[in-house]
């Protein structure tokens, strides 16, 4: 069994490629994809070679990690129904090219527990539940859920993040960015370049811009210590390439918090799903751009360099 899938032979040199995959086992699925976008944040890096070096990195890879297909063989073992739509975080069944991570193919094996069944309604906005599932993970600190009064970053991750603050009924956030084509689309928040924010002081702030160097900008507006309540916290959701540094005493002074949130769990993903089946949370309005598979290079280009594209996805359904 083979399928044609996205591979990146290296830094910049991207190629459409029908790759051999491996035999499916008693405990996996093989899953026919519809539709899988393009990450903007991690892809980026892989795109670019300024991926930070860890275990398993390394070229060619196929990359991609939102996938939405359907079930078309089920082991006995695997947990799964054939017809099932699922959500599938990534793969690694191409032989010697490397699943990083793996879901950007038109076919693809995976363990059945690995996928999550989603309903027929959601289709290509399915895609997008790993970015939803990263930005609730963001907003839990432990067992507790930590919305955020501040959101800098209006891309797909800091629209959910705010859109999902307001879902679960916390006080709408203030989100920050700077580029003028994405200060719209608001769904019951403000967004604000910083410079015109009169707010002087946040008590919970989540970066999503990946920005390395911009710690020293977030905790001048973090609530000082002498200030009652809970202290300040900064959570940095983004994926940040270069090290990241701060001038000590402003952060003495405010005691301040640094938080990094990682990969999301499955408990994220099931209170996204919650959200989503309550009707309190839409997907709609995040994907702008659509395109072949066969026409990867031009999408993957239009998604990390226009600034108009908020979500960019493949439509394997004109492959199959």
């Amino acid at each position: 069994m083979d399928a044609m899938a996205i591979v990146l032979e290296k830094p910049e040199s991207l190629s459409v490629s029908r790759l051999e995959l491996a035999a499916a086992t008693p405990t996996d699925v093989v899953v026919e994809i519809e539709w899988s976008g393009i990450s903007t944040g991690t892809e980026k890096l892989l795109w670019t070679g300024r991926m930070p070096d860890f275990p398993g990195m390394g070229y060619p890879l196929v990359p991609g990690y939102e996938s939405v297909g359907r079930v078309v063989e089920a082991g006995p073992e695997s947990g799964r129904s054939v017809g099932e739509r699922v959500f599938v975080p990534g793969a690694n069944c191409y032989g010697e090219v490397r699943g990083l991570f793996g879901g950007a193919a038109e076919r693809l094996v995976v363990e059945g527990a690995k996928v999550v069944p989603i309903g027929d309604d959601l289709e290509a906005e399915g895609v997008l539940l790993a970015l939803a599932a990263t930005g609730y993970h963001a907003m839990m600190d432990g067992a507790a859920f930590a919305p955020p009064d501040l959101i800098v970053g209006h891309g797909v991750l800091g629209r959910l993040i705010a859109r999902m603050t307001v879902a679960e009924g916390a006080p709408a956030p203030t989100v920050w960015e700077v580029n003028p084509q994405r200060m719209d689309g608001a769904e019951g928040y403000r967004v604000v370049h910083p410079d015109e924010d009169d707010t002087k002081v946040y008590q919970r702030i989540c970066d999503v811009s990946g920005d390395s160097g911009i710690l020293d900008a977030l905790i001048a507006r973090q609530k000082p210590k002498f200030v009652p309540g809970p202290a300040g916290e900064i959570v940095l959701a983004g994926f940040y390439a270069e090290p990241l540094n701060f001038s000590f005493a402003p952060a003495f002074i405010r005691e301040s918090r640094i938080r990094i949130a990682a990969e999301w769990a499955r408990p994220d993903l099931e209170a996204v799903q919650r959200l989503l089946s309550t009707g309190r949370l839409s997907l709609g309005g995040l994907i702008t751009h659509t395109q072949d598979p066969r026409e990867a290079d031009r999408a993957y280009r239009t998604a990390f360099g226009d600034p108009a594209c908020l979500k960019m996805i493949l439509d394997w359904r004109s492959t199959q």
